[in-house]
């Protein structure tokens, strides 16, 4: 019998995506016993809601803890946790001792990957020969995701993207079953933040971690602190980025103006902003006027596949 009480519908859905969380439930329920590889994200706490549903005790969620996961970020997993009535576990991973990882190649996820099911497979073991479930979605499998392989590779089941469930879908389908965190913004790992290239260490991560906690408590939600070098280049979605830039027109507005009242004396944004940055360690700070868009840094290795397939240059084609 399930340990907690099924997910009720609370808003009505379409008949196809009726029939997904359906065939979502039946796949995970045909299991006897699931870890579900648990970040916290829309999709893994998907799979862990009716992994519980379905399985009760004989389901849990495991979070991986390391320097490169927001502190924010556990405690949402921690708290969504609870919320469902998952059993949850946490680990600690040491992908920074691995040299391909902290190098940060074009494959890095992939060595996050396989260290995080390094330690799941004998916790998987323990549990009576637990399947591992993860999140990863339709639309995961377009993109760049070295780390779809390492998992493959341990044997990693992946419900949702078996099902043809896409982040469109998954997010309906939270929305209707009433998980308050449906439209939580993605929120990749602090290692993304990263060009390919520039090695990764426990500092750095921090230092990136303590911008973007920085920037959430003026108000900001869909955001990333991009670390490029020791500049700091910030995105902002588009409702957050119009409204710094407004609060930066009313700065110079009030510039002109002249310093003639007290309020004038204080910092503005912008100047608290790059004092911020720049005493937890950047040299210079900058705004991406494009505003945030998910996997950016993944446009270089687009251009070289481009290139790539072009042949040299001249050649026919």
């Amino acid at each position: 019998m399930p340990a907690v009480p099924p997910l009720s519908l609370l808003e009505s859905l379409t008949e196809p995506l009726q029939g997904r969380l359906e065939a979502l439930r039946a796949w995970i329920g045909g299991q006897e016993r699931v870890v579900v590889a648990y970040s916290g994200g829309v999709d893994s706490t998907l799979v862990a809601a009716i992994a519980a549903e379905q399985l009760g005790d004989r389901a849990e969620a495991v979070t991986a803890v390391s320097p490169a996961l927001a502190p924010h970020l556990l405690q949402e997993a921690r708290d969504q946790a609870r919320w469902l009535g998952v059993r949850h576990r946490e680990i600690t991973t040491a992908e920074l001792d691995d040299p391909a990882y902290r190098s940060n190649p074009e494959d890095r996820c992939y060595a996050c990957k396989r260290e995080l099911h390094r330690q799941l497979a004998p916790i998987a073991a323990a549990a009576g020969g637990a399947r591992v479930l993860d999140g990863v979605n339709r639309d995961d499998l377009g993109d760049h995701r070295p780390g779809i392989q390492a998992a493959r590779e341990h044997g990693v089941l992946s419900p949702l993207a078996d099902l043809q469930i896409d982040k469109a879908a998954v997010r309906q389908l939270s929305r209707a079953l009433g998980l308050p965190w449906w439209d939580k913004p993605a929120q990749p790992c602090l290692a993304s933040r990263f060009p390919y290239g520039e090695p990764i260490s426990r500092p750095r991560l921090e230092r990136v971690a303590a911008a973007e906690q920085w920037l959430r408590q003026q108000g900001f939600v869909s955001l990333r602190v991009r670390s490029q070098g020791e500049t700091a280049r910030v995105e902002l979605g588009g409702d957050d980025l119009n409204r710094l830039l407004r609060q930066f027109g009313q700065e110079a507005a009030g510039a002109h103006r002249g310093a003639d009242r007290p309020e004038d004396h204080h910092p503005s944004v912008r100047q608290e902003l790059v004092q911020r940055f720049l005493a937890l360690g950047f040299t210079a700070v900058a705004l991406d006027l494009e505003g945030l868009v998910s996997g950016k840094l993944n446009r270089n290795l687009q251009d070289s596949a481009r290139t790539e397939a072009a042949g040299p240059a001249g050649a026919a084609g």
